[in-house]
């Protein structure tokens, strides 16, 4: 124990005040910090020596470990042990890409999916908004509540579009119906969703019913790469899909948004992006513990190697905004929102899953704070060759000249 109680000293050096430790035989740090840890077992404290934050989570997930003290503050103590994920994190390699193949055929996206979006609804009703809006909300105007912030995000989203009367919408991965429902139910639009929950699938066809849009609205039980080429929609939304793709799919994945898009329609990709343009996942474990616990099979690209698969597929990108401040603020609101309910969430799950969640939403909103994750809504079209030989020579398809329209 004498070279690893040294490291234990020199770390908590680092955070005055901050952080106790209790483990079987010792103790360590001061009794009035705000964050205190009890070890149950000596092994996480070379994790902790190590600033490996992936393996002390995935030990308060199995309850080797507690935790106590406020969530913030817990995440300004693991970002200073943690140092830069981003720079510790691995880089890509041809077996990486192999990797991504095997994991993202059919079968297995499915079961990947399944683990993550059918834990629980209910689970997750306490938490999310009215609507099960589980994607980065938008914090736009006056908006001070999360439902503000997310029915912001749902227009924001068919303003950018242009949803009109009559369209034809294409929601990939559909989730819990919310965007796919106020497209039909304030712009008019027929639309399909598609998902590969079985919950959501219910719980979307179940709403359509209830709304009276039988024969207006869809939901199908389907992978993205099931559906049919030249189905013709005139716009397509993926809103917290794509991290599911796969980087070794990227490429096909867009060429088949194309393929299902009219010429001079619009797609909107929504989706976390990597904070560096190397890294193929967060470092000091933080990756691993939430392929482990939350998202088996998600990988993450930075957004400049996502604008070049889509424009390798033939669509040209017109519109991108960085949405990184407004998910931490989202994610800040998932994680109280949850702090609030953890009693009945334990009903609902189990005291694993609970333990899981809080370090997940917090964790995130604390990578998104720092700039160690992203996220960006990519808008493009598919061009459709026709030019404009009048007073706005320069047009090529429907797309206007600037971004005004967007925000009446």
């Amino acid at each position: 124990m004498g070279m690893l109680s040294a490291l234990i000293e020199s770390r908590l050096a680092e955070l005055p005040g901050q952080l106790a430790l209790a483990w079987p035989g010792g103790q360590a740090g001061s009794s009035t910090a705000p964050v205190r840890l009890t070890l149950h077992r000596r092994r996480p404290l070379a994790w902790l020596a190590r600033g490996h934050i992936g393996k002390l989570g995935d030990a308060y997930v199995r309850g080797e470990m507690d935790i106590e003290g406020a969530l913030p503050v817990v995440m300004e103590v693991a970002a200073k042990l943690v140092g830069d994920p981003v720079a510790r994190a691995p880089s890509a390699s041809w077996l990486n890409h192999w990797h991504s193949q095997w994991r993202h055929n059919g079968r297995r996206s499915d079961e990947d999916v399944r683990f993550h979006y059918d834990v629980c609804d209910d689970f997750y009703a306490l938490w999310l908004d009215r609507l099960r809006v589980y994607s980065c909300a938008y914090w736009r105007g006056g908006a001070t509540t999360l439902a503000q912030a997310q029915e912001a995000k749902l227009d924001h989203v068919c303003s950018k579009l242009k949803l009109q009367p009559g369209q034809r919408l294409l929601d990939i991965g559909c989730g819990w119906g919310a965007l796919l429902l106020w497209a039909a139910e304030h712009h008019g639009v027929h639309g399909l969703g598609i998902t590969l929950s079985h919950n959501q699938f219910s719980h979307v066809s179940r709403l359509i019913d209830e709304k009276s849009l039988r024969g207006r609205v869809e939901v199908r039980l389907a992978d993205y790469r099931e559906l049919p080429a030249g189905a013709n929609f005139d716009a397509i939304a993926s809103v917290g899909m794509f991290e599911h793709v796969g980087r070794a799919n990227l490429d096909a994945y867009f060429a088949q948004l194309r393929s299902l898009l009219k010429p001079g329609g619009l797609v909107l990709n929504h989706g976390i992006t990597a904070g560096g343009t190397h890294n193929l996942q967060l470092g000091a474990g933080m990756g691993d513990f939430i392929e482990k616990h939350i998202f088996p099979g998600g990988e993450l690209e930075h957004v400049s190697h996502v604008s070049a698969c889509l424009s390798n597929s033939g669509l040209e990108l017109l519109d991108a905004e960085n949405l990184r401040p407004h998910y931490a603020r989202t994610l800040w609101a998932w994680s109280q929102a949850l702090e609030s309910q953890l009693a009945r969430a334990r009903e609902l799950t189990s005291e694993s899953t609970v333990r899981a969640y809080r370090l997940y939403l917090a964790g995130c909103a604390m990578c998104f704070e720092r700039g160690w994750l992203s996220l960006y809504q990519l808008l493009a079209s598919r061009p459709d060759g026709r030019l404009d030989t009048g007073p706005m020579r320069g047009a090529q398809s429907i797309y206007p000249f600037e971004r005004s329209y967007m925000y009446r």
